[in-house]
């Protein structure tokens, strides 16, 4: 499935940078959205034609671009500002493989059609889930924990009560019902990758 950022131009010697990426079971919408914005700020450099993100198989993505030159090309690839980029797939996925191609007919089928990329949740889905991981926890310290802490200061009280819940729902409970409900939360990301499934089939 191939998406360009912007209108691909014809270059008499262009490079196409391909980097693949092992992607975490549950966080491919995290990548996604990575991935685009990476190519967002790819777009902003000078000689860049275009770029996409391409699924492969079930846990490993490609991020593809294109520069006008090899010059450009190596430019992007080598600033810090890059180095960042890379930086911030932590948690979610890791770099497999990099490799640089010159011409201009690699990666570029103009018979691919294009998918928009998928939009962000709907905000009544995410207020279901962000209600779904804080009630848990505020019921059961409210039934369990607050009739021990009557003679604390309501400020102190109130305060161990935020301490508890929003770490239960940072750390435990939101990731694992993201990774539940992914296929609800965002269905065109699925809907694109069985599509690639059985193109590929």
């Amino acid at each position: 499935m191939w998406r360009s950022c912007v209108p691909v131009v014809v270059s008499s010697n262009p490079v196409t940078v391909t980097v693949a990426y092992h992607v975490v079971p549950g966080r491919e919408a995290d990548f996604h959205s990575w991935g685009w914005a990476m190519l967002g700020a790819s777009a902003q450099q000078p000689g860049f034609l275009g770029g996409g993100v391409l699924v492969d198989r079930e846990a490993e993505w490609h991020v593809v671009y294109r520069f006008a030159s090899e010059g450009t090309a190596r430019a992007w690839e080598d600033s810090a500002e890059r180095a960042q980029w890379d930086v911030g797939t932590a948690g979610f996925a890791r770099q497999a493989e990099r490799r640089s191609v010159r011409g201009s007919k690699v990666w570029f089928d103009s018979q691919t059609i294009a998918p928009k990329a998928p939009a962000p949740p709907p905000k009544w889905k995410l207020w279901f889930i962000n209600m779904s991981a804080v009630f848990p926890p505020v019921l059961l310290f409210n039934l369990l924990v607050i009739p021990y802490l009557g003679g604390l200061n309501p400020l102190v009280r109130t305060l161990l009560l935020c301490l508890c819940v929003t770490a239960l729902v940072t750390w435990i409970l939101m990731p694992r019902l993201q990774r539940f409900f992914k296929k609800w939360l965002y269905p065109p990301l699925q809907a694109l990758r069985g599509r690639h499934k059985r193109r590929t089939a």
